[in-house]
């Protein structure tokens, strides 16, 4: 199968790695658990909005944000056993343009087993046969234009349940629901 697989929040922790950056900055002591919202991440930092944010993500050590961040446990091990078990896993990511050659870059840094990447705010136009993404826009886009293909919601504080996805938790859960479907 196809699997389409998002990075950010899923593979990658861009909550983590943003707020470790920002904290070393800035004397601050922010953790994940502290973001509940998609685009409010500003309103935890003295940034007096997403573009004030943003600007300062773009440039950490001559890279951005994207570049620093880790995976999630178990999601590169995850990606890899289902590769191995013969599915391709396609990359649908939504970066800015400046985001896009440390996303690359990260994903070889990591061994991401892929070998197609897109880079888009239009997810569902990438035909997969499975979708896994947190972003509570981006899942409600996939469900409504793939309605014949099984859309994933990666559980996070900042999205709520959407009719016709399927909510999980974490990888395990993920490669359960790839097996289930594998047959």
């Amino acid at each position: 199968m196809r699997l389409g697989i998002d990075l950010d929040g899923v593979v990658a922790d861009f909550n983590g790695g943003w707020m470790l950056a920002y904290n070393e900055q800035f004397g601050a002591e922010l953790t994940p658990a502290q973001v509940i919202s998609w685009d409010g991440l500003h309103t935890l930092t003295h940034f007096p909005d997403m573009r004030e944010f943003w600007r300062w993500a773009k440039d950490h050590e001559g890279k951005s944000v994207f570049r620093h961040l880790q995976a999630y446990e178990g999601a590169v091990d995850t990606l890899r056993a289902l590769n191995r078990a013969g599915h391709d896993i396609v990359v649908i990511t939504a970066k800015p343009d400046w985001a896009v050659h440390d996303t690359f870059e990260w994903l070889a840094d990591n061994r991401v087993p892929t070998r197609e990447v897109h880079v888009t705010e239009n997810k569902w136009m990438i035909d997969c046969d499975l979708y896994l993404d947190d972003s509570p826009y981006q899942v409600v886009e996939l469900v409504g234009n793939r309605p014949d293909r099984v859309v994933c919601r990666f559980v996070r504080p900042w999205n709520r349940p959407v009719q016709g996805a399927r909510d999980v938790h974490d990888w395990e859960e993920f490669s359960d629901i790839v097996g289930q479907l594998q047959g």
